[in-house]
């Protein structure tokens, strides 16, 4: 089957659709529409394998194509599949209606009280060595204050929400507690970014259908080190306005 041109040379000009196998005899004549990339896609030349999003990753044939989202810095060395910029664009959309609030992190790190001292201390150091501001029960809880309204008054004050998905994370989802009530909240708007380590989306979609619902990122696919330089990037704005105001 004839594949159609336009993503790679464009159908700017009625000669181009006229040289194209596919649209050149589909319409008769060329309608002089140009061909329009999504505006948070920036494609690049390169390809590289592993790099996945959430539950829609084909194994094996899938695309290893990759791509530049348009928050992504100059400078930035990530590059994302198709997948992931779909799945994290309207997260990013959140947050920059929530940038102009006042006084919010980045980031709040939804995690199972067992991954506080272990991979959910790790993921909040490499996001703060980033310069990324990050709600964290570990540091933000005061002796003595009360639990849920500091949770609350996190949630309420943060940009977006990211939460760590691992066995310990599983085990204590359907016992409804703490990080249950902070997910229904996020799951609510899109401000979610699931960060999936040590487990599947399979595994999680037993426990949370709705949750495995969101498209996200797994230490499977690449470093942790690696995710957190995605979520810095989608939750701050500075690289972004460096490269794109005048």
């Amino acid at each position: 089957m004839a594949r159609c041109t336009a993503p790679i040379e464009g159908h700017r000009s009625a000669s181009a659709a006229a040289n194209c196998p596919a649209c050149r005899g589909r319409y008769g004549r060329y309608s002089g529409v140009p061909y329009s990339p999504p505006s948070y896609f920036s494609s690049s030349g390169s390809r590289s394998g592993g790099l996945g999003s959430g539950g829609s990753r084909s194994s094996g044939g899938g695309s290893s194509r990759t791509i530049r989202p348009r928050w992504s810095g100059a400078g930035s060395s990530q590059l994302y599949t198709p997948e992931e910029v779909r799945a994290l664009t309207p997260i990013r959309v959140t947050v920059e209606k929530r940038a102009p609030l006042p006084d919010l992190r980045h980031i709040f790190l939804c995690h199972a009280w067992d991954d506080r001292q272990g991979i959910a201390k790790e993921l909040y150091d490499l996001l703060v060595a980033r310069g990324v501001s990050v709600w964290f029960s570990e540091n933000d809880i005061g002796l003595g204050e009360p639990f849920f309204r500091a949770i609350d008054k996190g949630l309420a004050k943060s940009r977006i929400g990211i939460v760590l998905v691992t066995p310990a994370l599983l085990k204590r989802l359907p016992a409804a507690g703490v990080a249950d009530k902070e997910l229904s909240v996020l799951l609510a708007r899109d401000q979610l970014v699931p960060v999936v380590h040590k487990t599947t989306y399979e595994a999680l979609r037993e426990v949370s259908p709705m949750l495995a619902s969101r498209n996200g990122l797994e230490t499977a696919e690449m470093p942790m080190a690696d995710i957190a330089a995605k979520l810095a990037e989608l939750a701050t704005l500075e690289s972004y306005y460096r490269v794109s105001q005048p």
